[in-house]
């Protein structure tokens, strides 16, 4: 007779009984290398515990990690106390965490310090090493494995913020042996492309020992060399590799690196639109306040003109001159009238009304004869209506009173 079916809940129920019924799976020490470490926003842990050969799926719930004193990252020994379960509605098997002890830190994490100890001193890390971005590069180029979610996301965010944005793909392995040398070879390729002004390398979560080729030595010394700007996004936003430390730029995901690398079309022509009403609002108040000082110095120039001045001299000159000719039409007419004045006085007082009251006028060579004791023996008599030539018969002195 055959048993009846167990649905796949009973089963898993009854090995999650099984598994916390057995005194041996509680209460127990277990000692590995963390891997995989994810805080979650409500304070749980989740990672896995690792050794050479195996590993296991842990969790550590908010209760049992909030007084830790220090705070787990992948390649950290420790030892975890607790018990292993089921989570029955996934089927899978994993440790139980309420206590964790240091044990040490494991090899992968000590190679990672003393790198980056190493570079640190040699100020491969410095911010002001760090490139600016451009504002708009004229092709972007890519560095990660040619499948999966990373190349997608990225595309995606570029073709949404700037549709015709070129975008350059150089397919890289991501992972494993002769990782770090092919992104090496990539980043190189892509960086001596002309139109390629900034370059994004990256890859998708996973454990240390996945994002390892990142925290490779050739390849953090790379990026820092690298003639064009560079975004580093490996793993999860709590993923730290030291390609991330060597980049001009961090980004926590993918998206986040596109984000950062391919500006927003519609806000760069808005900021143009913004920009070009700016400089001709600009352009106008100065030729408002040019034009204000021209007509200001035009009229200073007008209240000192050479002309203006000669003109004002000019009129000037003539008042002075219609005044002047005034006077001395006035002085003329006053001078005039005393001649005539004087004319009237001299003709009254002068010979020829002498000669006409009967007097004659005795002349010798147009001199006036004014004695008989010298007159010569031929003169002229001047009447008022003409003149007469005589000779003298005789002479004799009388004397008039």
């Amino acid at each position: 007779m055959q048993a009846s079916a167990l649905s796949v809940s009973d089963l898993n129920e009854y090995v999650r009984r099984s598994l916390a019924g057995d005194p041996m799976l509680q209460g127990i020490a277990v000692r590995g290398e963390v891997s995989n470490f994810r805080p979650y926003a409500s304070g749980h842990w989740y990672f896995s515990l690792k050794d050479e050969n195996s590993r296991i799926a842990c969790v550590m719930f908010r209760q049992h990690n909030m007084g830790l004193r220090f705070k787990p990252q992948d390649g950290m020994k420790v030892v975890l106390i607790g018990s292993a379960g089921l989570y029955t509605v996934s089927g899978s098997y994993q440790f139980y965490a309420e206590a964790m002890l240091q044990d040490g830190v494991g090899e992968l994490f000590q190679r990672y310090n003393a790198l980056k100890d190493k570079l640190l001193k040699e100020g491969l890390f410095d911010a002001a090493r760090k490139r600016p971005l451009p504002l708009l590069p004229r092709a972007m180029g890519i560095v990660t494995s040619g499948s999966g979610a990373v190349l997608h996301d990225i595309l995606t965010v570029a073709h949404r913020r700037f549709a015709n944005m070129p975008l350059i793909l150089r397919p890289a392995q991501v992972q494993g042996e002769g990782a770090a040398e092919d992104l090496v070879q990539a980043l190189h390729e892509v960086a001596q492309l002309d139109t390629v002004d900034v370059i994004i390398i990256g890859r998708g979560g996973g454990s240390i020992e996945d994002l390892w080729a990142f925290n490779e030595e050739k390849l953090v010394r790379a990026i820092a060399a690298c003639p064009k700007p560079v975004i580093s996004a490996v793993g999860h936003e709590t993923d730290t590799t030291l390609a991330d430390f060597a980049a001009d730029m961090r980004a926590p995901t993918p998206s986040a690196a596109a984000e950062l690398a391919v500006p927003d079309k519609r806000e760069l022509n808005q900021r143009v639109r913004a920009l070009r009403g700016e400089l001709h609002q600009k352009a106008m108040n100065s030729l408002l306040m040019l034009s204000a000082r021209m007509q200001d110095l035009a009229r200073r120039l007008e209240r000192f003109n050479p002309a203006m001045r000669l003109q004002g001299y000019a009129h000037r000159l003539a008042v002075v001159n219609q005044a002047l000719l005034s006077i001395y039409a006035g002085r003329l007419r006053e001078h005039r009238a005393q001649l005539d004045a004087l004319m009237g006085k001299l003709q009254a007082m002068g010979p020829g009304e002498t000669l006409r009251r009967g007097y004659a006028l005795a002349l010798h060579e147009g001199r006036p004869l004014t004695d008989v004791s010298h007159l010569p023996e031929q003169f002229t008599l001047v009447f008022h209506d003409g003149r007469a030539e005589v000779r003298k018969l005789s002479a004799q002195l009388e004397e008039f009173k």
